[in-house]
């Protein structure tokens, strides 16, 4: 069973004249255990996509089913509680509480949920160790580069045990460096971790690390490709030029 399925998923923003249709009756699948880039010139429905499969947004028209769920059928409040326990979101720009450690950082999800807070800071403990951060337990996000609170930012995406992690852009405030690492975790998450992966950028370095792609235009699945060796070990091998080939096709 596929862990996301759309179908004829439709978003249109305002009304009239004035309406703009960010998808359009959009088709897709993954499965469990894939790490999915989706691509696309701005203003294509990436984004946009992401917040109706996390249920942050409602579509128009069409559904998502989460792990065979129809999340349009479910009330606001079971749809907050399945996305607390069932996705990991993680963002450009962190979104950490500037006054919270590392560990009180990723222990948020599970204290929001009634977790005793000693037993979710274990939790946070352990996918901080998982993620490299075993050093970096009472840091707060100033105390921290770029690249290490985007790792904070993942362990809080994990530590709920989710089976989905939907990243919007998660190398998009890093250095190039730092950029590799996270996409490297990221394949880790999937291949390693067993974790699904749908990630939204427009680095064709980055995207070559997934093991498929998903090109956008205007609201609609134009393309998709699928990378040898979940993109990692074959990108040496041409497979960042033949994401940079296929967008500028797609776009």
């Amino acid at each position: 069973m596929s862990i996301v399925k759309t179908e004829q998923l439709t978003k249109v923003y305002g009304k009239g004249a004035t309406a703009v249709t960010a998808l359009n009756q959009l088709n897709l699948n993954i499965q469990p255990g894939e790490f999915v880039a989706v691509m696309g010139p701005s203003g294509c429905g990436k984004s946009t996509l992401l917040h109706l499969v996390g249920g942050l947004d409602q579509p128009t028209s069409g559904r998502v089913l989460l792990d065979g769920q129809d999340m349009s059928n479910l009330s606001d409040d079971a749809r907050a509680e399945l996305r607390r326990r069932s996705v990991g979101l993680v963002f450009q720009f962190f979104n950490l509480i500037p006054v919270l450690d590392a560990v009180e950082n990723a222990a948020l999800p599970l204290v929001l949920d009634g977790v005793r807070q000693s037993e979710a800071q274990q939790k946070a403990k352990d996918w901080l160790t998982r993620v490299g951060l075993s050093d970096r337990f009472s840091h707060r996000p100033d105390q921290l580069s770029g690249g290490q609170q985007q790792r904070v930012a993942l362990a809080r995406a994990l530590v709920a045990e989710p089976a989905l992690i939907l990243a919007d852009e998660p190398t998009g405030n890093l250095d190039s460096r730092s950029a590799d690492e996270i996409a490297l975790l990221l394949r880790q998450i999937s291949s390693e971790w067993n974790r699904t992966v749908l990630m939204v950028t427009h680095d064709p370095r980055i995207a070559a690390h997934a093991s498929r792609i998903v090109f956008l235009k205007d609201g609609t699945i134009v393309d998709e490709t699928r990378l040898s060796d979940g993109g990692v070990s074959g990108r040496n091998n041409g497979q960042e030029q033949l994401v940079r080939a296929k967008l500028e096709v797609a776009s």
